[in-house]
């Protein structure tokens, strides 16, 4: 069954995800002498040898994280056109990553943020920068450790697609989009309270 949420109901997901493998080549980070378990702020995310290990389907849309497309474009100028291609970033990688690859993000169908471990609010901020300054217009979408507690606050962040964590239950998480009626500050999808209700009238 599709873990994918979009319009407030489950639907089919036509897009792959396209993932680098593991080689055996990922370190123990540390932090003030502890194990860090997610990426820090501007950390490589692929090895080299993983983007180039990195096999794209050759057919169907395709998500496909950004250094992997930086690395691959010229072999794929022909699918970006036809609007097969996504982009996946990381909560980690500087959002300027992706701006540089594509001052103009409404020729990508599709962006995802993917996170790795919930850990901070990165991926509501990631969000509200693509939508508010960087005006996209298409699909974006939180993949990665996506749970039910937080698709309120990703679609007030400008989500609008959910791809819920493996182990929990897409149907049930539905109901969280909404969970507040009235929310008080101002949103990518709304204005403050106090310039919604007219006081004198409550």
């Amino acid at each position: 069954m599709s873990q994918l949420i979009k319009h407030n109901t489950i639907v089919a997901d036509d897009w792959t995800r396209v993932i680098p493998p593991t080689l055996g080549d990922e370190v123990v980070r540390k932090q003030a002498g502890k194990i860090v378990l997610f990426k820090l702020h501007g950390e490589e995310t692929f090895s080299q040898a993983q983007i180039d290990a990195t096999d794209i389907p050759a057919t169907g849309k395709i998500i496909l994280p950004l250094p992997v497309w930086i690395a691959r474009k010229a072999t794929l100028g022909t699918r970006m056109a036809a609007g097969e291609i996504g982009i996946l970033v990381a909560t980690h990688e500087p959002i300027e990553h992706l701006t540089e690859a594509f001052p103009d993000l409404n020729v990508l169908p599709l962006i995802a943020v993917f996170v790795e471990r919930f850990a901070d609010g990165r991926n509501f901020t990631i969000g509200n920068w693509i939508r508010t300054r960087y005006h996209f217009k298409n699909e974006l979408r939180a993949v990665g450790d996506v749970l039910r507690d937080q698709l309120f606050f990703l679609k007030r962040s400008g989500y609008d697609s959910y791809l819920i964590r493996a182990d929990r239950n897409a149907q049930e998480a539905i109901a969280s989009l909404n969970d507040f009626k009235q929310p008080y500050q101002g949103a990518t999808d709304d204005v403050p309270v106090w310039r919604r209700l007219n006081r004198s009238q409550l």
